[in-house]
């Protein structure tokens, strides 16, 4: 059985301590509703600090718990560059396109119709 991929927009430029705990509830109750298959689309994310990365580690974390997966689509080249810094482009795969996200994720889990799901932009 292959599991929905959900499309996850954050639509902030400073993905911070302020903007970090409502991330956190929405990746929480994805994972409680049981989507294990996000693509997390951060291209109007200019800036993370550590909180903001460290809420997409634990949705990392909390995805594979339940061997699931969670892919990042960034196109900022100062957004990547944040993400060699601390080494978390080595954990979270990460596209330029939402379609190459989905793609890949397709590829991972088996292709099923109406797989993908937009659930709302912050």
């Amino acid at each position: 059985m292959s599991e929905a991929i959900t499309l996850v927009t954050i639509a902030t430029p400073e993905f911070d301590t302020y903007v970090a705990p409502r991330i956190r509830e929405i990746l929480v109750d994805l994972v409680n509703q049981g989507r294990f298959h996000l693509v997390v689309d951060v291209t109007a994310v200019e800036f993370f600090d550590s909180g903001g990365q460290g809420v997409l580690v634990g949705g990392l974390k909390r995805v594979r718990a339940h061997e699931g997966a969670l892919v990042l689509v960034m196109r900022s080249e100062r957004t990547r560059s944040q993400f060699r810094v601390t080494g978390l482009n080595k954990i979270f795969p990460i596209f330029d396109t939402v379609d190459r996200a989905v793609e890949f994720l397709g590829r991972e889990f088996p292709a099923a119709p109406g797989r993908m799901s937009r659930d709302g932009a912050l």
